[in-house]
């Protein structure tokens, strides 16, 4: 769900995934995206905060936000324009119009500031996308550059189901692929190496046996 219009053919082929999957897709994730409301619980945006969503998809979890941090600005970058207009949709429905900006953009390298008129948020989250974005390594640092001084990136994303069993494994990893999905095993260290680089302070925890992981760098 993102690298964007900017990213030429992945969009596309977003948008091709999910152009019709988008009316049913926060139904139908909601059993298997774990960890994504007690990321959204722990963010804690400081009063009038600044919270960037990148691969924001149909704007579930903008939406969640914006009712569990009332005083936060939100915005949301994808590189799917049919996600896109499903979160538009979401966020009017919510009430939420007027505290949340939304955007067409490349995880990897989009202009915060042309998109947003800003450089820079108190709170960045990826959820579940890492593991859609070709070029997730950039993704990673792109987030990391967008983390303003006192922040923190927060992410969550499919682990590499160590222990469970490996039926399981097979069956979820040959399902994911069919919908363009890979779970990055390197997210460990990958997010150790950008701590150390950019003089964060990094951590990785795994979720539910492995199902998921969960990582992210605080910014001082």
């Amino acid at each position: 769900m993102a690298r964007g219009a900017a990213g030429g053919g992945h969009g596309e082929l977003m948008d091709s995934v999910y152009r019709t999957q988008r009316h049913i897709y926060d139904l139908s994730r909601k059993y298997y995206l774990l960890g994504r409301d007690g990321l959204i619980a722990d963010l804690a945006p400081p009063p009038g905060g600044a919270v960037l969503e990148i691969g924001c998809g149909t704007g579930r979890n903008l939406v969640a936000v914006g009712r569990a941090w009332p005083d936060a600005f939100l915005y949301g970058v994808d590189i799917s324009e049919a996600m896109l207009e499903t979160a538009r949709g979401a966020v009017a429905k919510a009430g939420l119009a007027h505290r949340v900006a939304l955007a067409q953009g490349d995880a990897c390298d989009f202009d915060a500031s042309a998109l947003f008129g800003r450089a820079a948020f108190d709170r960045v989250f990826i959820s579940y996308a890492l593991s859609m974005i070709p070029e997730w390594r950039g993704a990673l640092a792109q987030a990391a550059r967008c983390v303003a001084p006192g922040g923190r990136l927060e992410f969550v994303d499919f682990g590499q189901q160590d222990g469970l069993p490996s039926l399981w494994r097979r069956a979820l990893f040959g399902w994911l692929a069919r919908f363009h999905v890979a779970p990055r095993a390197e997210l460990g260290r990958v997010i150790a190496a950008l701590a150390k680089e950019t003089g964060t302070a990094g951590y990785c925890r795994s979720l539910y046996r492995g199902y998921a992981i969960r990582g992210g760098l605080a910014r001082g």
